[in-house]
């Protein structure tokens, strides 16, 4: 007979889909039977946008008014319809949406952070995974009219508590990245050592179709390679690696460094993050 403890021992998660019954059909989940609790959770995006956008925006001073109030009432009405949008989801009756934000000029964006909380039979992460997507949205609405450019992203669910499951809390990441050697076959991106503390790296990240088309999504460059301290000398260094690199001078892709927008001229420094993308489109 199987034991679970053993799986616990070897750090085996035994947890099931709940959403899934025994035939593998979706099912809503019954909650009639289980204890009312204390449920709350956090989450948290940003949607990056040029300089002057930003700025605007602090400023109150973009065409539809005022942004952040507009959003923060989308956010809210979002959390108590996340039933209608998230297919399995109970309607639940919140007892506090809250939802702030954070204008963020070094990094060229706005943090957003949402807070559930009710008594009930059954968690609140979507509400609140809803209510920063819906505000991250409704600010690129609200601006779009003025930049297109924008980038919504890291929107994630931060702590939660209450529960069968228990309470958690996102850790920090580890986990470190692969450096871009240049030293493989033809048509590979190849991959060297783990990047030290004394090997100074920009670090490149490949996001949406250019994360599938390339086949990886995060690099580390080392900083030495670079013949010209800006964007135009690490693409390259990152063509000269890989051919498929050559993607990167498609007039369509933007970059940004260190989350702000930039351009081929913009200077680089060791550590610098730097990330390709392809333009948002909106109606």
């Amino acid at each position: 007979m199987h034991d679970v403890s053993d799986d616990l021992k070897l750090g085996i998660n035994t947890m099931t889909l709940t959403h899934l019954n025994a035939q593998g059909e979706a099912r809503m989940v019954d909650v009639a039977d289980k204890p009312e609790s204390r449920r709350e959770a956090s989450a948290s995006g940003a949607i990056y946008m040029h300089p002057a956008t930003l700025q605007r925006l602090a400023d109150g001073n973009l065409p539809k008014g005022d942004v952040l109030a507009t959003a923060r009432i989308a956010a809210i009405q979002g959390a108590k319809r996340t039933h209608e949008l998230i297919p399995l989801c109970h309607a639940l009756p919140l007892s506090k949406v809250e939802v702030d934000f954070r204008v963020d000029e070094a990094a060229g964006c706005v943090h957003v952070f949402a807070h559930c909380r009710l008594n009930g039979r059954t968690g609140v992460e979507m509400e609140a995974l809803t209510a920063v997507s819906v505000a991250c949205l409704t600010l690129y609405d609200m601006c779009k009219a003025v930049d297109k450019d924008m980038v919504i992203g890291s929107i994630q669910l931060d702590e939660k508590s209450g529960g069968m499951s228990g309470d958690y809390q996102r850790a920090a990441s580890a986990e470190r990245t692969p450096i871009v050697t240049g030293e493989g076959a033809s048509g590979e991106v190849s991959l060297g050592s783990l990047i030290g503390a004394d090997e100074p790296c920009v670090r490149v990240k490949c996001l949406a179709e250019l994360r599938e088309r390339l086949g990886i999504g995060e690099v580390n460059v080392p900083f030495e390679r670079m013949k010209s301290a800006d964007v135009s000398g690490l693409k390259t260094v990152l063509k000269s690696m890989d051919s498929r690199f050559v993607g990167l001078e498609e007039g369509r892709i933007l970059c940004a460094v260190n989350q702000v927008m930039a351009g081929d001229a913009t200077p680089l420094t060791a550590d610098d993050e730097v990330a390709f993308f392809p333009p948002v489109t909106g109606g």
